[in-house]
Formats: C-alpha cells, structure tokens, sequence
C-alpha cells in the first residue's frame, strides 16, 4: 500500500533534486507548490507559513525529509519534522546531495536534520532513520 506523503526540503537549492525523487513514483505525494505559490506563502509571514504546513501535512502519513547541503537546522524543515512527529506520522529522511540540479550540478552530502530537532533530551537522528538516494535498500 503507497504512504500519502508529505515532503519537507530547502526550498530554493533542493527544489529540483526533490522533483526528481517526488516524480520516481515509489510514493504517492502532495503536488509540488509552485514558485509563485510558495512566494504568496511566504509574503504572508510565519503564521501563514505554519498555516500552510499544516494544511499540507493533514491527511498524510508519512514525511519524508529530502536532505541537502543546507538543510539541518533550518526554521520551517525543523517545525515540519516536529510537527509530524507529534502527529505520529512516519518520519524518514534521503540524503539527496548526489542528484544533479537544473544546471547538473551535485552538493556536499549536509548534516542529519534530524540531530537538529530534540526529543527528549537528544537529537531525532537517534530514532529516525535517514539514507542516500543511492542506498541499495531504495532500489527495491
């Protein structure tokens, strides 16, 4: 049975490395916002961005963390892994830093966002499993 799923990544340098993984159809997923359409989430402040958030995590069952250089430690990819946490969602994170941008372009593999969000005293990454794209295990 395919998890609905909800996908959390670095807008602006993942946007194209997560198409690709969002288009393989391994999982079924939420509709990629478009450019103009994160831009009016944005302009609408941090309420609006929560407000969003929610929206797109209601319904799933699962969120999946698309990790690039930069995305560990920022704002919203940490209330997203929260917030599905606290919604006994699934939660799992791909490295991505191996597929190629618009330009062809790799990145250094980033840190664990997991590490990132506390639990109990420690980092997430101790009970939430992250791999890379190229893991034999998503070759399945």
């Amino acid at each position: 049975m395919a998890r609905n799923v909800f996908y959390s990544f670095h807008y602006k340098p993942d946007n194209a490395r997560s198409s690709q993984v969002r288009n393989m159809g391994v999982v079924d997923g939420n509709r990629p916002a478009a450019d103009n359409d994160w831009e009016m989430v944005v302009r609408g402040g941090e309420d609006a961005i929560k407000r969003w958030i929610d929206d797109q995590l209601k319904g799933r069952s699962c969120a999946i963390v698309l990790i690039g250089q930069s995305t560990a430690g920022r704002k919203w990819i940490n209330y997203e892994i929260s917030t599905a946490w606290n919604k006994k969602m699934g939660v799992f994170g791909i490295h991505i830093h191996n597929l190629r941008d618009l330009s062809g372009n790799q990145t250094q593999k980033g840190a664990n966002p997991f590490d990132h969000v506390t639990f109990t005293g420690s980092g997430k990454s101790t009970i939430i499993y992250s791999t890379d794209i190229r893991s034999p295990m998503l070759r399945q």
